[in-house]
């Protein structure tokens, strides 16, 4: 006799792993006033996946930057916000603008000095 998981029962277990509320990386996205760039983030699983590997590499490389470095990069960073956020809720121009802003991250912790 083969015994099968009532249909609640695997609704239930499947929820309670289930992430509570919708998070980028970057922001939250249940918040209430989402600009329209963080709107097609928050919808667009590809882009939101972009979005936390775009923060983890900005917050890795924060750290092992020099102080006047760090300035730099996070100049860079809030330059870079500006054109994501000009993309409006455009996909295709946010998903660019993350592979561009992942390239300049890649560039940059290559550069970085590192002793012999």
């Amino acid at each position: 006799m083969k015994t099968t998981i009532p249909a609640a029962a695997a609704c239930a277990a499947l929820f309670a792993f289930a992430p509570h509320g919708a998070q980028a990386a970057s922001f939250d996205c249940d918040a209430k006033a989402l600009q329209p760039d963080e709107k097609a983030i928050c919808e667009n699983r590809s882009l939101n996946d972009a979005d936390v590997k775009m923060v983890t590499t900005f917050e890795l490389l924060s750290g092992l930057l020099a102080m006047g470095a760090r300035g730099t990069l996070q100049d860079e960073q809030t330059a870079w916000l500006k054109k994501r956020q000009a993309c409006g809720a455009d996909a295709a121009c946010i998903g660019a603008a993350y592979q561009e802003r992942l390239k300049q991250l890649d560039g940059t912790y290559r550069n970085i000095n590192r002793p012999l």
